[in-house]
This record gives structure tokens, C-alpha cells and sequence, in this order.
């Protein structure tokens, strides 16, 4: 079998692809900068703009797994282009190719339009996946963790320092980026009961976690008992604009984040779970965090 994969030099993209080599798949990949060799993948020069590059990424595949996309960026507008036009031109590219079979990594966010620019930028790529004519099955991730992620990454940094600051009040789900790969590799053949449905992924914790709750063990997980501090949306919001302030584009904390990360419910659907028969969460999550601190020290990032 041979897929195509968006965002293979990715946090989520990387762990897919080692999956993905794992089962004997080959891979051919999108990335905007040359890559090392490895057996099994052909990287594809090129981005989401660009036509050329994703008419090569799809020729002779059977399935594509689109991953990438922007999360975070300073104004609303630059989500457009990379998780809406950039979602449409894959689609096009497979209709040209008469490739049927598509996977796209949307976000939980994308179930509260609303409340930001991200998730608004994913609900309309959704809908163009929906009106695509093709064999699709969406995944709306919650919070994902685990090596390599440089977002939650933030959170063992606060917790080393022994302070981690969160929305005051809410609720959330999570999940390891292998059991996501995992997944997402299990939904490439499609058929009944996958096709045309949207799935909400966990690590199997009902009701999810309540920031303090995972601030706290991600504070066991790096073997501190760091103070939580519930912040308002008000005092999120300076802090985004002073995180603007010091790190420009580089910031994990903007306005845009703050509008979703105050929403009191981002825990998974039970009516939009994964059949057991087809995929079931592995990493045990205290577990799955503690691994993820190790893997951050042996790395030199903390």
C-alpha cells in the first residue's frame, strides 16, 4: 500500500509516518524543506500551495491522510490560506488523480466555530471535505501529547519551574500522538461504519480532565508538586499580549487561543467515539506524560 501524508515533518505527521514504515506502508510526504533519506518515503518538495507538488504527492496512492495545517498564528486571516484553501487544493488534487480515500485531521475546535479563529478556519475545511464527492472520514483530536509536541510542552516547562498557570475553570480531553497514529492509520481502508463520519479521539477518560487535574499530573510526571493558578479570561488575555510582546510570531499564548481554551466543555462525544472493534486508546495517560517528560530531558529541552 502507498498513501500520501500533509504535514509529515509535523509533531503528529512524524509519529504517522513512523506507523505508517512500521506496517510496511509507503509514504509519500510534503515538506517544504529537504529532508533525510529513508526507506520507504518519498519526501515531495513543495506546500500546500503549490499545485505541482501535490499533484506528484498523490499520484499512484490509494489513500491520502491530511495532517497539515496552522494552529496558531498572530491574525485570524493567516489561517485561511493553509487549513481552508490548502484543505480545498488536496481535494482537488485527488480528483484529478482519482484518488478516493481521505483521512483529514480537523480539531475538536472545529465543534465551537465561534470561539475562534482556528477552529472557524477548520469547520470550513471540514465542510469542503463533506461536499468533496470523496470516501472521507474526519478526526476532531482534543489536546494531543507526547514527544516532539511543542505546545503542551509549555506546561512541563511551568511545572519545572514549579508555577502552571490555566483557565480557571473547564474540562478537556487528551490523547498520545502514537494512539492518534495509530488511528489515523487505521482508517485508511474506510468501508461501513467509518466512511462519512467524523470520530472524536481520548486517552479513555470519561469526562476528561479538569485543568488543574492535568497540571497536577504533569507536575507528578516531572516529579514536582508545582502550584495551579486559575486565570480569567481577562488576565489569559494580557498574557497572551505580553507573550505577542516577547516572542512576536513564535508565541504559544495569542488572543486566538484564549477565545477556545476558556470554552468550559472540550471533552470528547460519546456519540462520536471510534468503534472499539476498530481502534482502542493504548498509552495509560500518567503514563503516557511521565514518558513525554523523560523524552523532553534526554532531548535537552527542559
Amino acid at each position: 500500500m502507498t498513501i500520501a501524508i500533509t504535514g509529515g515533518t509535523g509533531f503528529v505527521g512524524q509519529a504517522l509516518i513512523d506507523r505508517a514504515r512500521e506496517a510496511g506502508v509507503v509514504v509519500h510526504a510534503l515538506a517544504r524543506q529537504p529532508q533525510p533519506r529513508r526507506d520507504g518515503i518519498e519526501w515531495v518538495a513543495g506546500d500546500l500551495g503549490d499545485r505541482q507538488a501535490l499533484a506528484k504527492l498523490v499520484d499512484g496512492v490509494e489513500a491520502v491522510i491530511h495532517v497539515a495545517g496552522l494552529t496558531s498564528a498572530p491574525h485570524a486571516s493567516q489561517f485561511e490560506a493553509p487549513n481552508v484553501t490548502g484543505t480545498l487544493a488536496v481535494i482537488e488534487a485527488m480528483l484529478a488523480a482519482g484518488v478516493q480515500r481521505l483521512i483529514f485531521v480537523s480539531s475538536l475546535s472545529a465543534r465551537e466555530p465561534k470561539l475562534s479563529a482556528y477552529g472557524a478556519s477548520k469547520a470550513r475545511a471540514e465542510r469542503l471535505v463533506k461536499a468533496s464527492g470523496l470516501d472521507w472520514t474526519i478526526v476532531r483530536p482534543p489536546a494531543v501529547y507526547g514527544p516532539r509536541d511543542k505546545d503542551m510542552f509549555e506546561l512541563f516547562r511551568a511545572a519545572k519551574w514549579g508555577l502552571v498557570p490555566t483557565p480557571k475553570e473547564g474540562r478537556s480531553s487528551l490523547v498520545h500522538v502514537d494512539d492518534l497514529a495509530r488511528l489515523l492509520m487505521a482508517l485508511v481502508p474506510g468501508g461501513e461504519g467509518i466512511s462519512h463520519l467524523a470520530f472524536e479521539p481520548d486517552d479513555g477518560k470519561r469526562g476528561g480532565w479538569t485543568h488543574y487535574e492535568l497540571a497536577r499530573t504533569i507536575g507528578w510526571a516531572m516529579g514536582r508538586r508545582p502550584k495551579v493558578i486559575g486565570l480569567s479570561k481577562r488576565m489569559m488575555e494580557w498574557g497572551a499580549k505580553a507573550d505577542g510582546l516577547l516572542r512576536g510570531a513564535k508565541a504559544k499564548l495569542t488572543l486566538d487561543r484564549v477565545g477556545y481554551m476558556n470554552h468550559p466543555d472540550w471533552v470528547v462525544s460519546l456519540g462520536a467515539r471510534v468503534p472499539a472493534a476498530l481502534w482502542r486508546p493504548r498509552i495509560e495517560t500518567r503514563g503516557g506524560l511521565k514518558a513525554t517528560a523523560a523524552w523532553y530531558r534526554e532531548k535537552g529541552w527542559l
